[in-house]
């Protein structure tokens, strides 16, 4: 089976285009299904064998396991898009998941600060160090565009547009966009660029990195995070705070304050307004609690 899968992620990188995070995912989900195939003797079958009742094993397997009903439904996706591909290749005859349903998704409404909470921890890198107007820039960025974390750190100098406060965006699926950035986020950029010009190690040029560590490479999503844990630490802030809360508050605050889906859909770089429709429901339960609490007659 691992030639197979070896094809597939092939096809995914080239033709696709995936990311590295994408074949990743990939690669875990099939190997974890080529795992649970393996019979007494180490042998793994043919993939163009695999039936829909041995899928159904793999997927109460996966329950028992204690698996979020998301990671479950993402396996089964990579199962499908995996045999979809033996089809068209010739080494598969049907597609077994098919007749498979996906596990019904709870609705988890995504944390978020309040705009008091988010104002506390924009302020908490202080001095005039390297590292905390750096750390400042990153947080303002964050939030005053709604950026994935992996978008923020994947910015060189050539998507940076000051003058029309515009950044170029690279999103998923290698999908651009721009993304509007207020004037907070502005003089944080320019400050931290200004810092940054001054090291020895600084690159030049539209690829050069924006936000770049002390040995002037690219920053990394983990040292984002990182970051943003001494910052929670020192603030006294909620620990499940992580990068991405900072963009489910934009489009929360946004919804709260009269934005309308569509503009926050675009806004956020989501292909489906299906996916920004959460934030209209934290956006009701901020107004249902205002309510409950102001309104004489309310309970």
């Amino acid at each position: 089976m691992r030639p197979q899968i070896g094809q597939f992620l092939q096809y995914l990188r080239v033709e696709r285009g995936a990311s590295p995070h994408t074949l990743k995912s990939y690669r875990e989900d099939l190997l974890a299904l080529a795992e649970y195939l393996v019979d007494d003797d180490g042998n793994c079958p043919n993939p163009g064998s695999i039936t829909t009742n041995e899928l159904r094993g793999f997927v109460s397997a996966l329950h028992e396991a204690g698996y979020a009903k998301a990671s479950i439904a993402r396996r089964l996706a990579s199962v499908r898009s995996f045999l979809r591909f033996g089809q068209r290749e010739g080494w598969a005859n049907g597609n077994p998941a098919k007749a498979l349903r996906n596990p019904r998704k709870s609705t988890k409404l995504p944390h978020f600060l309040s705009t008091d909470e988010v104002g506390k921890l924009l302020a908490a890198p202080l001095g005039e160090t390297a590292s905390a107007i750096r750390d400042r820039a990153i947080l303002e960025t964050l939030y005053s565009a709604g950026l994935r974390v992996s978008e923020l750190v994947g910015l060189c100098d050539g998507d940076l547009d000051f003058a029309a406060c515009i950044l170029r965006i690279r999103g998923k699926g290698k999908r651009e966009r721009l993304a509007p950035v207020g004037s907070y986020a502005v003089r944080a950029l320019r400050a931290w660029l200004a810092v940054r010009k001054l090291s020895p190690r600084e690159k030049v040029g539209r690829e050069a990195p924006v936000f770049t560590n002390k040995f002037g490479t690219r920053l990394t999503t983990r040292s984002v995070a990182r970051m943003l844990e001494k910052y929670l630490k020192e603030t006294g802030l909620d620990q499940r705070t992580s990068p991405h809360t900072l963009r489910h508050c934009f489009a929360t605050h946004l919804l709260d304050r009269g934005a309308d889906i569509r503009s926050v859909q675009e806004l956020l770089g989501h292909k489906s307004l299906v996916t920004t429709q959460i934030y209209t429901h934290v956006s009701t339960a901020n107004l249902k609690a205002a309510y409950d609490k102001a309104h004489p007659r309310a309970r």
